[in-house]
């Protein structure tokens, strides 16, 4: 069985939503994964909008998994008819708190119809083996909820940005997913406050406008990097290099590299597309990549040779080793990295198997 993807969870999450918005709702709803903006957006949709605001106080309950000692609490609660309604909600948040969960099985293979019962398990996910889980999949849904991928996050961004009427600079998603990393909520609550302070009637955000509201600087940051080396563009690289090196913090080490075998991982990946003939249009598909940006993989390719390119991606591994210390002491993470850079932009000078 093909593993589940945050592509995957997406689908999912949309059909689910779907279903709950035109009124077709299912006894169960179990909600696990890493991904928790999927699983709070589906169980408040749920809190919010099943039942009339005057409805709550007698027909919907909510259970914290650290104050449950005994399965029964929450099939007991479950189990109860509603009062002068057609449902009852009850919502399980912190789920994953709860030691032995599938002990709601019996529940589970025969739940109340007149019950939504919404079981949040967050950071974790129930054993697909047991038989508790078939019950719920055979009575109810199940949402598992994955985390994107950091090359998935600025396509994210960019469809949430264009669901809301605004738009994006390519470039500048790119920056703020460099910048804000795969927390969906976080990336998500950053996004509105610059839906807010947008001047009136603008609808394109810029990387200025990330520069001066979420303050990620449009000049230093891993994609004008990556870019720089791409183009091998020495001066800028280093000034780039330099500014990390003063503010360690802000940018770590692990993610300038994991940022860097990324692009030179797809640098190779188009190598290897462009032998097979293949037209523009299905090597940006095929690399999962805005068509804004194949000019950049252009350019990158006949900076890099095939030979080149695997002799950088050799390098970027040893050096992901070094910086946890594995055969190498650095002074500092900025050394490191500028020990690295000079190395890529002479990498005709050093042998590497490949």
């Amino acid at each position: 069985m093909a593993k589940f993807s945050g592509k995957d969870t997406i689908i999912k999450y949309n059909q689910i939503l779907g279903d709950l918005k035109n009124k077709i709702y299912k006894p169960v709803y179990v909600l696990m994964g890493d991904e928790v903006y999927y699983i709070d957006k589906l169980s408040e949709f749920i809190a919010n909008g099943i039942l009339p605001e005057n409805e709550r106080s007698f027909n919907q309950t909510v259970i914290y998994g650290k104050d449950v000692t005994e399965i029964s609490l929450i099939a007991d609660t479950a189990r109860r008819f509603p009062m002068m309604s057609n449902y009852q909600v009850v919502i399980v948040r912190e789920a994953q708190d709860i030691k032995k969960i599938e002990e709601l099985e019996p529940y589970m293979k025969n739940p109340l119809k007149s019950t939504i019962l919404v079981i949040c398990y967050k950071g974790k996910t129930v054993d697909k083996r047991t038989s508790f889980y078939k019950a719920v999949v055979k009575n109810g849904e199940v949402l598992e909820s994955v985390q994107l991928y950091e090359n998935e996050i600025s396509g994210w961004i960019s469809t949430y940005i264009k669901q809301h009427g605004f738009e994006i600079e390519p470039n500048a998603a790119v920056i703020l997913s460099d910048f804000l990393g795969t927390n969906l909520s976080r990336i998500v609550n950053e996004l509105h406050k610059l839906f807010t302070v947008l001047p009136e009637g603008r609808k394109k955000i810029s990387a200025l406008d990330i520069e001066k509201n979420i303050g990620v600087s449009r000049d230093y940051n891993t994609f004008e990097l990556s870019k720089a080396i791409s183009n091998r563009d020495v001066l800028r690289a280093n000034k780039i290099c330099l500014h990390f090196g003063k503010n360690a913090k802000e940018y770590p080490f692990v993610v300038t590299v994991s940022t860097l075998f990324s692009q030179f991982s797809k640098i190779m990946k188009y190598h290897a597309l462009r032998r097979q003939q293949l037209g523009a249009n299905d090597v940006v598909k095929a690399l999962g990549i805005n068509p804004f940006f194949i000019r950049d993989y252009e350019v990158a390719a006949r900076n890099y040779s095939m030979l080149q390119t695997a002799k950088v991606i050799s390098l970027l591994r040893e050096y992901d080793m070094k910086s946890k210390g594995v055969n190498y002491i650095a002074a500092d993470n900025g050394e490191l990295l500028r020990e690295l850079i000079s190395k890529i932009f002479n990498i005709d000078n050093l042998h590497y198997k490949v």
